[in-house]
């Protein structure tokens, strides 16, 4: 009994050590500032796989036709076998459209996107949300990256104030699209598209035939790329925008602008060279495929669906010069987000940079028709057979020799659907182009008042 009560005894002596030593433990653990610190791991206590990968939501859209979402999602899986610390979460979330609506809805349910392919547009708008993070300390820290390596076209339009908050991606240039057999039908050279307004005009009107159009120009969503790359084909000054450099100006309602939306107008009201109203965006590729329409004007990043697509040969060219040539780049840039930890934007950080990297922009761009963004992604041997073989895709990386910004300003939505919504109605015959130029001025000063005061 008595040897029965002794080890009772010290079964509660050490019960009591034991509960002690875990209450000086907890002591121990916690930091001046009242917060518990992390455990530090330990050749004891080895952390889990699954505690070292940091995960990030990757949201991205398509515009073009094409099997994009397949090539877009191939590299991400691509760039996880090579880091597998980091998973990455592709999601498509369908045209820019809907990817700019549902990254807002993420920014303002502070629930964000870690990394996101968004329209290049949209810089200042994140920055009026506080949405997006600076990307000069990663840059400034990482030798992997030269900027001078990108276009300075495609440049231009992730800076402001002196500091770089996107890389380029998914960019493109408007460039003409034409059916060569339809001009050897109509008795023109298949080599010689045309080159000027004037020669559009004629080339329009004659190939205007045999159940075809001679033109299609997309004029819903995308109206005012098309009226940016007219406006500065008809500017005096080459440099001359319809937008301040820091984006708080619209430049809408000038005499040069005028003439380039009644020139735009004439096509289809005075020339018949192409269908009257607004050609929806979607439909010009299709009829140009389908042999509908003789030329079209849209983004270079059709040009895989068109070159996978179209059952007979086709060129590609620069728009037609007013007084020079010129085309508004376009498309999408790679943001990184904020209310995101930093683990996670180091991580977003790794696959804007194997995202964009040179050996990823030629594959992209071949298996798209978006342009390749850095010069170097032309130097390797991928893109030189691509390019070889497809002369064609040249022809708007060459255009950035006369390209120039997206328009892009504070509260954008508002501003570009003013100049978009007043074109449709000029197009559609409802007002003239002075009218709609002047209400779609009045309606941007409206929109961009608070950022001037």
């Amino acid at each position: 009994m008595l040897k029965q009560s002794k080890l009772i005894l010290l079964l509660l002596l050490v019960s009591i050590m034991a509960v002690a030593g875990c209450g000086q433990s907890n002591n121990n653990s916690v930091g001046t500032d009242g917060n518990a610190a992390q455990p530090s791991a330990s050749a004891s206590t080895p952390e889990s796989p699954e505690s070292k990968t940091v995960e990030i939501t990757f949201y991205y859209p398509v515009n073009v036709g094409g099997p994009l979402t397949k090539v877009i999602d191939g590299m991400a899986n691509t760039f996880m076998e090579k880091h597998p610390g980091i998973k990455v979460n592709p999601v498509y979330t369908g045209n820019y459209g809907d990817n700019t609506v549902k990254i807002q809805a993420g920014v303002q349910a502070k629930h964000p996107p870690d990394v996101a392919v968004m329209m290049s547009t949209e810089l200042y708008s994140m920055l009026d949300m506080n949405a997006i993070i600076p990307l000069d300390d990663f840059i400034a820290k990482d030798a992997d990256i030269q900027m001078t390596d990108f276009y300075p076209a495609f440049l231009e339009d992730t800076q402001t104030e002196g500091k770089t908050y996107s890389i380029p991606f998914q960019r493109s240039t408007i460039v003409m699209y034409y059916n060569k057999e339809m001009f050897k039908a109509a008795g023109m050279d298949p080599e010689k598209p045309p080159a000027t307004w004037d020669e559009l005009v004629t080339y329009a009107k004659q190939l205007n035939r045999d159940g075809h159009v001679g033109l299609e120009i997309p004029g819903n969503d995308d109206s005012y790329w098309m009226f940016q790359m007219l406006s500065r084909q008809n500017a005096a000054d080459p440099k001359q925008n319809i937008m301040s450099a820091d984006g708080k100006k619209a430049m809408f309602n000038t005499p040069e602008n005028v003439e380039a939306l009644q020139f735009w107008l004439d096509l289809s009201h005075k020339h018949k060279a192409m269908p009257e109203g607004v050609i929806d965006w979607a439909t010009v590729p299709t009829d140009f495929i389908q042999g509908k329409t003789a030329m079209m004007m849209h983004t270079s990043g059709n040009l895989t669906n068109v070159k996978n697509n179209a059952k007979f040969e086709f060129g590609v060219a620069f728009p037609p010069a007013q007084k020079q040539f010129g085309s508004p780049t376009g498309g999408g840039n790679l943001y990184i987000f904020k209310d995101t930890p930093p683990e996670k934007q180091a991580a977003a950080w790794e696959f804007v940079k194997y995202m964009t990297a040179p050996e990823q922009s030629a594959l992209f761009s071949s298996s798209s028709g978006y342009v390749g963004v850095r010069k170097s992604a032309y130097d390797t041997e991928a893109m030189k057979k691509y390019t070889a073989d497809f002369p064609q895709a040249l022809v708007a990386r060459d255009q950035l020799e006369y390209a120039f910004k997206e328009l892009s300003t504070h509260n954008h939505g508002k501003v570009s659907t003013a100049i978009t919504n007043q074109i449709q109605a000029a197009l559609a015959g409802q007002i003239d182009a002075a009218g709609a130029l002047k209400k779609a001025q009045e309606e941007a000063d409206q929109a961009l008042a608070p950022f001037n005061k």
